[in-house]
């Protein structure tokens, strides 16, 4: 898969790290990681939005297929999060639906750290 950069694991375990992290940030709008993968799941989240503001069968399907099923809620799921209260919170905007804000540097390995959140 291309549009997944390397970042020295195999594809599987690249790919489902994405699709982990696309989730959490939907379900919690905010995360604190590296910068790196901070950067690798703006591309996907954005996808994700741009999947929600079209607001279909095959985009809702496309979107299912790439995110984890897990509750955000008793009610809700991601993928419901996504298409009803994301789709209208940006459905008016065109790109920059997250923002990346530095933070110290990790204690152990010295990795440059951010958060991660929705505009």
């Amino acid at each position: 898969m291309s549009y997944i950069q390397k970042r020295g694991q195999n594809t599987a375990w690249r790919e489902s790290l994405m699709r982990n992290l696309t989730t959490e940030l939907i379900l919690n709008e905010s995360l604190q990681l590296t910068q790196t993968r901070a950067k690798e799941l703006q591309v996907h989240f954005d996808h994700m939005i741009t999947l929600a503001k079209r607001n279909d069968l095959h985009a809702r399907r496309q979107a299912s297929a790439w995110l984890r099923n897990i509750q955000a809620n008793e009610k809700e799921t991601a993928l419901q999060k996504l298409f009803t209260t994301l789709n209208k919170r940006y459905q008016d905007r065109n790109g920059g639906y997250t923002r990346i804000l530095k933070l110290d540097n990790r204690k152990g390995d010295n990795a440059p750290m951010v958060l991660i959140e929705l505009v």
